[in-house]
């Protein structure tokens, strides 16, 4: 039976909304499209899901928008009732494709621009739904998570403030530090880790790859990432090193103290394929500078993986590294906006997360457990077994 299926004899907490702001209207859209194919194959099946008002529609999605004045200011609008409906709100604070004006200037979104237009979106609800959950895969404001000066907390603060607003779930993916959460203790925060998705798009685009210890390593380009190379090395029975940051400490540059060099603890690296997991590659400089003290170290193939690909700095370092033989291919999520500049190098593997995030909203929306989608070692195993690796 398909994980799906086994929600066919459960009641809904409600009629299922889909909120998908602009930023999030393409990820929104295929969500969408795999929910409504699996209840419209449940209710003809099943009584309870042939039954329940709502529960087969051919869409789930709820039309919004954020129009702005000439000044730059906003408003949220829904276009239809709310009312007891079960909703699950997606925003990505991280598309700066979008732009708006101001007094005649055009201005590109920012993270606070989106952020902005999801407490409009949830203020538009007027606390007419049964429940409101916020999927939002890059957790805004998530780099500045703890305080290390006289400085501001906003990760923390905007947990709260979506929470006073009403927001009863936080959905995240890969979050810079997940002991954020701590500032709003009595609710439910979740962050999710790709990695089954992630091991299935190497296997399906690497079919040479031998995934063994004498044949592939696991590299943590920092002490930070540290937690998620060691999960993966675990389910994938391989080794595991890491790459800790000497840092200059007596100067800021770009709101951080720049590295100096990058120091490698671990085995033997020689003639090995390696996988490098982090969760964004924002300028990537870090990255091409792990790779490279890679295959100093004599690695072979070198493959980044990373939950964002942000590519602050544009893709012509990423391309020249390819170029050198420095990085062999480059994977990141769909779960953030992706520019055709990326999606067009012949190297780089979109990872499409599109199912995983409507297997959650689906199970969600039936009151069920997710602890099974979040904890994916036995997917892991199948896939593995699948393609002949077990």
């Amino acid at each position: 039976m398909k994980r799906h299926d086994k929600l066919a004899e459960t009641i809904p907490v409600g009629t299922l909304g889909i909120l998908a702001l602009e930023s999030s209207h393409d990820l929104g859209r295929q969500v969408n499209d795999y929910i409504v194919d699996w209840r419209r194959e449940r209710a003809s099946r099943h009584t309870v899901a042939s039954t329940f008002a709502g529960y087969n529609r051919d869409s789930f999605i709820i039309e919004s928008s954020c129009p702005r004045f000439g000044s730059g200011e906003a408003k949220g609008i829904i276009k239809e009732s709310v009312r007891g409906d079960d909703l699950y709100l997606l925003v990505d604070v991280c598309n700066y494709s979008l732009t708006y004006k101001v007094c005649g200037q055009t201005n590109h979104m920012s993270p606070d621009d989106h952020y902005q237009d999801l407490k409009r979106i949830i203020a538009a609800v007027g606390g007419k739904a049964r429940r409101i959950t916020v999927i939002m895969p890059f957790l805004y404001e998530s780099r500045q998570h703890r305080r290390s000066a006289r400085e501001s907390l906003d990760c923390a603060l905007a947990l709260q403030e979506l929470t006073q607003m009403g927001v009863e779930s936080i959905i995240t993916f890969d979050a810079h530090d997940p002991r954020v959460q701590n500032a709003i203790p009595l609710k439910s925060f979740e962050t999710v880790q790709p990695t089954y998705q992630f091991i299935k798009a190497l296997l399906k685009n690497t079919p040479d790859l031998t995934i063994d210890a004498d044949h592939l390593m696991v590299i943590s380009p920092d002490e930070g990432a540290m937690g998620r190379a060691v999960y993966y090395a675990n389910v994938l029975g391989i080794d595991v090193g890491m790459f800790y940051k000497r840092r200059d400490y007596s100067r800021i540059v770009d709101g951080r103290n720049p590295i100096i060099a990058h120091e490698f603890l671990g085995s033997d690296l020689e003639n090995k394929d390696v996988i490098i997991i982090d969760d964004m590659i924002s300028s990537g400089e870090s990255m091409i500078d792990v790779a490279t003290e890679l295959k100093r170290r004599k690695a072979n193939r070198i493959f980044v993986a990373a939950t964002f690909g942000l590519f602050t700095n544009g893709m012509e370092k990423f391309d020249d590294a390819h170029e050198k033989g420095l990085i062999y291919r480059v994977l990141t999520t769909n779960l953030v906006y992706q520019p055709q500049e990326v999606l067009s190098r012949d190297y780089y593997i979109s990872v499409d997360m599109s199912k995983y995030v409507a297997l959650l909203i689906d199970t969600l929306n039936h009151d069920q457990s997710i602890s099974g989608l979040l904890n994916p070692v036995e997917r892991i195993h199948s896939i593995l077994e699948k393609y002949g690796k077990r």
